[in-house]
């Protein structure tokens, strides 16, 4: 019965990934910019038939064909002098981002996330927009709330699922590098809380909710591998070069790599380790003069902390 039950499992999981690659190969033929919400709309009830596949295609579209544009923000005129004015203008420049980002292939976070939401609402696909704060560079540690950013939450199959496809789409590093990615397409809650503060605590969708205070007070965790429980110690992601210690000392809880190494700059250098029961423990000088702490796993960033 086991067994049955297994191989049921396995071509089910088998079928799902069948139909991903479907939709992934659909999108590539759709045009690189529509010219409304409504003829986009128009495809997917063409060409698919489940709310996943048609959520699969929206974030597959906007990861392929969106760049992210900073100059974007100054098109719109986002000021008011009263609370109905603002509502007014909201929904105005919701619909002319909306109108542009398909147009243009070019937004900033909102565009990415109202033409998401937009097309779900269109599809009858239950869903909305998450604003919240993103922590990725060193200063971002133990700063106050900034609403900077904007995602989408969608129920699935009784489920809701994060999305990102401003950050799916690539990175912005003086002009936008195009990098699609479905690392943040139904991304785990877990690990979408290493970088992303939701302004509602429950729209975070963790089993045991944080504050923000734990949020911003934690290291950069740039590794894919390592959630924020993994990391025994340091906890916190401010390292105090003043400290009476001459060193900080480290637990892990990861596979182990075969080599570890920090850097206060841009030199790098290794560090004994050992690994006992799941936990990697190893220690890191104290250097002053700098303000930023980097440690490596072969070769690689996985976590990142301030000096202060």
């Amino acid at each position: 019965m086991k067994k049955l039950l297994f191989l049921v499992l396995l071509i089910s999981l088998d079928s799902f990934s069948q139909d991903l690659e479907r939709v992934d190969a659909v999108i590539q033929l759709y045009p690189e910019t529509f010219e409304s919400a409504e003829q986009f709309s128009k495809f997917l009830s063409r060409d698919f038939t489940s709310d996943s596949e048609k959520v699969r295609a929206i974030y597959g579209w906007l990861i392929q064909n969106v760049a992210y544009e900073p100059e974007e923000y100054k098109k719109y005129d986002y000021t008011f002098k009263n609370y109905r004015e603002r509502n007014q203008k909201e929904e105005k420049i919701r619909a002319k981002i909306i109108n542009r980002t398909l147009q243009t292939g070019k937004a900033v976070c909102e565009g990415y996330a109202f033409v998401f939401e937009k097309l779900c609402n269109m599809q009858g696909i239950e869903n909305y927009l998450v604003r919240g704060d993103t922590k990725t560079q060193i200063k971002d540690i133990g700063r106050s709330f900034n609403k900077n950013h904007m995602w989408n939450a969608v129920k699935l199959e009784g489920t809701w699922s994060l999305f990102d496809a401003t950050w799916g789409a690539g990175k912005y590093r003086v002009k936008f590098i195009k990098e699609p990615s479905y690392f943040y397409y139904a991304i785990a809650p877990e690990q979408l809380i290493k970088t992303h503060f939701p302004e509602m605590v429950e729209d975070s969708f963790l089993k045991t909710p944080i504050m923000f205070s734990e949020f911003t007070k934690r290291p950069i965790i740039i590794s894919p591998e390592i959630l924020p429980e993994d990391i025994l110690s340091p906890a916190k992601g401010i390292v105090f070069s003043n400290s009476s210690q001459n060193e900080v000392y480290f637990e892990i809880q990861t596979a182990a790599p075969k080599e570890i190494q920090y850097a206060y700059g841009a030199s790098k250098k290794s560090v004994l380790f050992s690994e006992k029961e799941g936990v990697l423990h190893f220690a890191v000088p104290i250097q002053l003069g700098s303000d930023t702490l980097i440690i490596y796993f072969d070769e690689k960033p996985v976590l990142a902390y301030k000096v202060i």
